[in-house]
């Protein structure tokens, strides 16, 4: 996983219900934690696009759904702005499945454009992506 270099404004808060864009078999996630987010006491922890997050699978295949798998967000609803001045903003917030932690995902195929900051920090998912935006 690698720095980003945008500053991605993390709007997607805890409990938030997000689609998954991939075949893994999961259609909407619940976002239960967000890995590596320091918040002080109190405050709600807030994900953005490439944040790596812990999601229960609410609609999907029956074998996935009341699970807990690790996620990758790939879009979001907020705008933010790039180093070169461009400003960003997706239709939908959308994240990935993945089967490790490492970074692999789980489907074979992404529906929709894939954030590029998402794509820098996990190369596995931008080997998969059809799409970079």
């Amino acid at each position: 996983m690698k720095a980003l270099k945008a500053n991605v404004v993390r709007t997607i808060p805890l409990q938030a219900y997000v689609s998954t864009c991939d075949n893994s078999g999961a259609k909407v996630l619940k976002i239960v934690s967000v890995k590596g987010q320091k918040t002080s006491r109190g405050r709600i922890p807030m994900c953005g696009v490439g944040d790596f997050v812990l999601a229960s699978v609410k609609k999907g295949k029956l074998e996935m759904r009341k699970t807990v798998v690790p996620a990758i967000i790939v879009r979001q609803k907020k705008e933010y702005r790039r180093p070169d001045g461009m400003r960003v903003c997706f239709e939908d917030n959308a994240a990935v499945v993945l089967k490790d932690d490492k970074g692999n995902p789980k489907g074979t195929i992404f529906k929709g454009p894939i954030a590029k900051e998402a794509a820098d920090r996990w190369p596995a998912v931008a080997k998969v992506a059809s799409m970079v935006l």
